[in-house]
Formats: structure tokens, sequence, C-alpha cells
């Protein structure tokens, strides 16, 4: 995938999360979602949309993971000291 980028789905919970992975194997069964060692969804761009719609229907988002992995864990950290 050259035109590709990793995502992360946000559900309510795990159950949501888990709709909208059989949601997007029901709508899209010829666009498999594959995750890298991290955990994160690598998509290509074209599907973004396709999967946000998708997420929205399951209440869930999907927020596209920064490229430079310093950064990420960064990000990580300020969301699990609540940013103080």
């Amino acid at each position: 995938m050259q035109n590709s980028i990793k995502v992360e789905i946000v559900g309510r919970d795990k159950f949501w999360t888990n709709a909208v992975l059989t949601e997007w194997r029901h709508q899209f069964p010829d666009r498999e979602l594959s995750t890298d060692a991290d955990g994160f969804y690598i998509v290509e761009k074209d599907w973004l949309s396709d999967l946000e719609r998708v997420a929205g229907q399951c209440f869930a988002k999907v927020v596209i993971a920064p490229e430079i992995p310093s950064r990420l864990s960064w990000l990580r950290r300020m969301v699990k000291d609540g940013g103080s």
C-alpha cells in the first residue's frame, strides 16, 4: 500500500470498536484492514471517508495516527496523565 495511512478506531468500548470492524467487512469485503505492531490499522487514504462513515454508524471515530513515533508516544502520555 503506497498510498496508506495509519489510523486508530476509537469506539465507546470494545464492543463498538469490534462493531466497526464487522460492519467494515460486511460493507467492503474486498478492502482488508491490516494492523501494525502497535495495533493501528493501515488503510488506503481513499478509504478514509468510508471508514469514518462506518465508524460513525457504530458510535466510533477514526483518528489518524501521527507519522512520527515519538510524537505518538508523547500524545499517549498526555492523554493517560490527563494533560497535566
